[in-house]
């Protein structure tokens, strides 16, 4: 298994999209009966449903909704207190990922949420309140833009304003290396490890 595969996280690039509120938990993020499917394609447009459409199918107020949000490509969701609380479920972050958020950057973060994202090479950095309220209105006023975390900096840039983020030793390493994303190099190298183990047996 060759390290020279492994996908590194050093930086993400990508338009913001602010999604306030403290204590956000997985069952909003993405209700508990989507969660039938086999794999998780289709994920992404269910995404805070509940929260973005009434029970006509109607659309509600919510960001993802908001055309200034939904640019094409990369995006980085902007969060406050304890995002991802509530039940452990894979299919939160797997939901974000698939509506295109691929770094989210809040005040704190529900630590199996935070695992999950991790194990997805998702980095969820945090900053202080005064500069996570500073950025979201930033935004809100200029959306426009893209918002960059560099992990190898530690810092969050948009427009002219750079803020200090922080994010834990063991996740760091793990987004740098690439080391995150082992468990795909073994599953591609399972054909060559049976192989190799049926010629010694």
């Amino acid at each position: 298994m060759s390290t020279e595969s492994l996908i590194r996280v050093e930086r993400i690039v990508g338009r913001p999209i602010p999604l306030p509120g403290n204590d956000i938990d997985t069952d909003r993020i993405i209700p508990a009966r989507f969660m039938t499917a086999i794999t998780f394609d289709g994920l992404g447009e269910l995404s805070f449903r509940d929260a973005r459409f009434d029970a006509e199918g109607g659309e509600l107020a919510h960001p993802m909704n908001d055309p200034r949000y939904r640019a094409k490509g990369r995006r980085v969701a902007i969060v406050n207190k304890n995002f991802g609380c509530g039940s452990s479920r894979e299919h939160a972050p797997q939901a974000l990922h698939r509506w295109g958020i691929h770094a989210l950057i809040g005040e704190s973060f529900a630590d199996i949420f935070f695992g999950n994202c991790v194990a997805m090479g998702i980095p969820c950095v945090t900053a202080t309140t005064a500069d996570i309220a500073r950025l979201m209105q930033l935004v809100e006023q200029d959306p426009a833009h893209d918002l960059t975390i560099d992990l190898l900096a530690r810092t969050a840039s948009y427009l002219d304003q750079t803020l200090p983020i922080a994010l834990s030793d063991g996740a760091a390493h793990q987004l740098l290396t690439g080391t995150w994303d082992a468990t795909r190099l073994l599953l591609e190298a399972m054909p060559k490890i049976r192989e190799v183990a049926a010629r010694v047996t």
